[in-house]
């Protein structure tokens, strides 16, 4: 993403890959469906578009009580990442301390935290990959999901930079195929060796030893290490541990919630049932089918052997250790 001449432009998700296409956002309600319709996703990406739409509000000669309206908007949009939360909030006291212009500059510090803090992290997660090792990763966490580089795949990117030459197995992840669209998307332009699969096989890929580690992205990670992540994150946990393979998660510090004490206080999102029922406009279940669509599941810390953050690698137990990491 980016801010050109007072407008915020992104990534068209939705369209990828068949087309790189650009949505300019140039008020609060363009952010929110920007957000709402997965134009824009991923935590940390969603937390500096939300920063950029305080911004806008700011800029756009709203009243106090018109920015606060707005940010409220864009913090309820999508309620499982923290990170949408923590970027509104960090530019609306930006607003009232020093107005539109403190609160577009501290937009964009949000912005510059997160591509900086995701290349150290990136740095610390490619530490544990051994050379050639054969990532299971799910849904996507690359620069599309950030403000650039990337979470998951910034691990994968700066081992590949390391010269590892790492294999990743990409899952589908259903319902809407992020891992297909976008995490492929990434991987083939960044010229780093994958394999896609269906969501399915990964049981199947672990039991034939071909694969060494699964490294996941997060959405929220609870003060105990519980982490909400991508719908379909739990079972690949659960099979990992079965299989003794090491799960990694990558989150920067601006995704750990300490006020959340564990995963049943995150609150799921629950989206579109057309997403399961669907496959782009066509139907695939009958009309009578009633579905389910939780946007995210939850991981107990005990299948969690690390969390990656730009401040380093945190191991069991992770309650106190998060602490000590990131602070009251």
């Amino acid at each position: 993403m980016e801010w050109r001449r007072g407008r915020l432009r992104l990534i068209d998700q939705r369209a990828l890959p068949a087309r790189l296409r650009y949505v300019e956002c140039s008020t609060v309600g363009d952010v929110v469906r920007a957000i709402r319709d997965l134009t824009v996703r991923g935590a940390p990406a969603i937390g500096a578009a939300g920063a950029y739409g305080v911004a806008l509000a700011a800029a756009g000669a709203e009243t106090p009580a018109g920015v606060r309206r707005a940010a409220r908007r864009l913090r309820d949009v999508r309620p499982t990442a923290v990170n949408l939360a923590r970027g509104v909030d960090r530019v609306l006291a930006a607003y009232v301390a020093r107005g539109a212009d403190g609160a577009l500059a501290e937009a964009h510090s949000v912005a510059a935290e997160d591509v900086a803090a995701n290349r150290v992290l990136g740095g610390f997660g490619a530490e544990l990959l051994p050379p050639g090792a054969r990532v299971l990763t799910h849904c996507n966490a690359g620069a599309l999901a950030c403000v650039g580089y990337g979470t998951a795949l910034g691990i994968v990117r700066a081992a590949a930079e390391a010269g590892k030459r790492p294999h990743v197995w990409v899952d589908e992840t259903r319902p809407v195929l992020q891992g297909a669209r976008l995490t492929a998307w990434e991987l083939d332009r960044l010229g780093i060796d994958h394999t896609l699969v269906a969501d399915v096989a990964a049981g199947s890929l672990m039991a034939a030893g071909d694969v060494d580690v699964v490294v996941v992205g997060a959405d929220r990670v609870a003060a105990n290490g519980d982490v909400a992540n991508k719908i379909g994150t739990y079972p690949l946990a659960v099979l990992a541990h079965h299989h003794a393979i090491p799960f990694v998660v990558a989150a920067p510090t601006a995704t750990i919630d300490l006020a959340t004490v564990d995963g049943a206080s995150i609150r799921i999102e629950q989206r579109d049932t057309r997403e399961v029922t669907h496959l782009g406009a066509a139907r695939t279940a009958p009309r009578a089918t009633s579905a389910h669509n939780p946007a995210f599941d939850v991981t107990p810390a005990a299948l969690v052997t690390e969390i990656v953050t730009e401040r380093g690698i945190v191991r069991p137990p992770f309650g106190p250790n998060l602490q000590a990491l990131v602070g009251p």
